[in-house]
């Protein structure tokens, strides 16, 4: 909705906000205010079940703080960042322990979410039924007959981070490869081109199946976060 403008829903005002409500997206700009426990509203409906959080002002601060619902059995407890290959980490000083709410999501007093007078900005996302899925599932190591991931729609779209190892952010879709087997991967944390290595997924008519055991997303017991967009 254009430039958007203050939400005022939590402790620290954002400087603008914008949202679409019926996409489940919004993004928003804010300056920390240094404390534990602060609280910035996302203009959305639902909880958002992704936040990325990315400070702007410094470059001493260059992680991409990434909160996933999905993400083990007590998510605010933990982050995993964007820009490194790196599982899962427990920190209470990111999302103060604290799950989203409809109305805002919370930060610690990490200089990564919420430096005093430091600038940052902030991406959330929940699922809608039919145009956007954020989840997790596991890995089952067969190379045939790995996982099928359920999401209700077409998938155009689907980034997976597996948590519980260090691994790549791997983007697949079907613009760049409109067959399957899909095996054009992109690296959200990494600026390398394409790659094609014949280890790949199906993006299908409701979901997308995994066709590999590579440890991007198909390793047997591991965990792996996902977010996907429908055609």
């Amino acid at each position: 909705n254009g430039s958007g403008s203050s939400n005022e829903d939590g402790s620290i005002n954002t400087t603008a906000t914008s949202a679409n409500v019926d996409s489940g997206f919004s993004i928003s700009t804010y300056t920390g205010n240094g404390t534990a426990g602060a609280t910035i509203g996302h203009g959305l409906s639902v909880a958002p079940e992704m936040v990325i959080v990315k400070h702007r002002n410094s470059a001493s601060y260059s992680d991409w703080t990434v909160y996933q619902a999905s993400n083990t059995a007590a998510p605010a407890t933990e982050f995993i960042q964007l820009n490194t290959t790196d599982g899962t980490s427990d920190d209470v000083e990111r999302w103060n322990d604290t799950a989203p709410t409809a109305d805002v999501f919370s930060v610690g007093d990490r200089g990564e979410v919420n430096g005093n007078t430091e600038t940052y900005i902030a991406y959330c996302w929940h699922s809608v039924d039919g145009y956007s899925k954020v989840g997790s599932y596991e890995g089952n190591g067969d190379a045939d007959d790995n996982t099928f991931i359920y999401t209700g729609f077409r998938t155009a779209y689907v980034m997976i981070k597996c948590s519980s190892a260090v691994e790549p952010w791997t983007i697949i879709d079907g613009t760049r490869h409109p067959y399957n087997e899909n095996d054009t991967q992109l690296r959200a944390n990494s600026s390398n081109a394409e790659t094609n290595d014949g280890n790949g997924i199906d993006l299908l008519s409701n979901g997308f199946k995994i066709k590999s055991a590579i440890g991007n997303w198909g390793s047997s017991g591991a965990t792996y976060l996902y977010i996907a967009f429908a055609e």
